[in-house]
């Protein structure tokens, strides 16, 4: 009983020494004593013994729930001691903190997919803006097959409410699943004809198909420079028709004008955006007088082109008519080895209209309208059309 006749509390007895300070924290405590600098071992308190009495017994119902674990060799491994539950070991958290990590990582690589597609927009913006509406990216971009015969309507339109960039020249336009440069000037197979063999029939249309590439892809005479390779290739014999061109060449005019057979920008105002031009178009041949072979041209090309001292895109659509012939030298005073020049017509789509300084002149959108120009509107991808040579000072419904 304690002093006020209650019952005193039971103290807990001592289980095992290991509770009490032990001989060799006694041992310690004397000699620090000697030196003046011991703090004599605490006995532990009889809620700390109970605290201890209550872990050891819960270890053992632990061990004797798991029964201990086995080693190999039969021997028994004694079981964990008992812990409780704590916020980072509990079952719960752990599936917590699982599904943590789970998102961290989806977010992590959603981050890095983010920032690796704004690093391709800021350096390709027409990939984004070129799949907005209207944009002109939905339609079909395979090639088209050869061009047989003359069509009969013009090619479909395409809403492009952004125009060419240096990225997609071509866009919004059907040159777009046209053929490139020479690529679309197919040579058909050659036979006898007109007295001459197939041999003398397939140089003339080789040779054709050379002029056509020299006269309007060649880059010397896209840029106004003198088109000399293309000029060696035509007959000088040729009844002064070299000695009329080389004049137009010298002294463009209206009656000379060498636009008539090569295809010339001026580079002061614009200059070929790229190294691609469109091509389309087809080539026939046919007997002539005799001892002669012709080879009838219709291509249309089209340029993509950004303007000088800026960064402004626009195309222009040249189509060019062209007849060549080629003489049978055994009948006819004829240079071996050169063409004749029969024929030439033109149409020009977006060049300035009655402007005969030998140069094509195309408007950029931030140019002003041709006052010149005027009239129903042409569509220069109709290749139904027949060739008009006034057909510069007409509106032009795209390019």
């Amino acid at each position: 009983m304690g002093r006020n006749g209650t019952p005193s509390e039971e103290r807990p007895e001592r289980s095992e020494r290991s509770d009490s300070a032990t001989d060799e924290q006694w041992d310690e405590f004397l000699r620090q004593a000697e030196s003046g600098t011991a703090d004599a071992p605490k006995e532990p308190s009889a809620r700390a013994r109970m605290v201890t009495e209550r872990l050891r017994a819960l270890d053992e119902e632990a061990a004797r729930a798991q029964g201990g674990r086995w080693r190999r060799g039969g021997k028994r491994r004694p079981a964990e001691p008992w812990q409780p539950e704590g916020w980072r070991t509990g079952p719960a958290w752990q599936e917590l903190n699982g599904r943590a990590r789970k998102r961290r990582r989806v977010t992590a690589l959603l981050g890095t997919a983010v920032v690796l597609g704004a690093l391709v927009v800021a350096m390709r913006p027409s990939l984004l803006t070129g799949h907005l509406p209207g944009s002109g990216r939905a339609v079909d971009t395979s090639p088209l097959s050869p061009e047989t015969s003359a069509p009969t309507a013009a090619p479909p339109a395409e809403p492009d409410p952004h125009g060419p960039t240096r990225e997609e020249p071509f866009r919004g336009s059907p040159a777009l699943r046209w053929a490139d440069g020479a690529e679309g000037i197919e040579v058909p197979a050659a036979t006898a004809v007109g007295g001459l063999d197939r041999e003398q029939v397939a140089f003339a249309l080789r040779t054709t198909k050379q002029f056509l590439v020299e006269a309007n892809f060649d880059p010397a005479t896209l840029r106004g420079e003198w088109p000399g390779k293309a000029l060696a290739l035509l007959d000088p014999l040729q009844e002064d028709a070299l000695e009329d061109v080389e004049r137009a060449l010298r002294e463009p005019s209206r009656d000379q004008d060498p636009l008539t057979m090569f295809t010339r920008f001026d580079p002061d105002e614009a200059r070929l955006a790229g190294d691609v031009v469109k091509t389309r178009g087809r080539m026939t041949v046919e007997a002539g007088e005799a001892g002669s072979v012709e080879v009838h041209a219709d291509y249309t090309f089209v340029y993509p082109l950004v303007k000088a001292g800026g960064d402004e895109m626009a195309r222009t659509i040249v189509r060019r008519r062209l007849t060549t012939v080629l003489y049978d030298p055994a009948r006819y005073l004829t240079t071996r080895g050169r063409l004749s020049v029969l024929m030439t017509h033109q149409n020009f789509g977006n060049t300035a209209c009655d402007v005969y300084d030998g140069f094509l002149h195309p408007a950029f959108p931030g140019d002003a309208p041709d006052p010149a120009a005027g009239g129903e509107a042409v569509d220069p991808y109709d290749r139904g059309e027949p060739v008009n040579d006034d057909y510069s000072c007409r509106t032009v419904a795209r390019t």
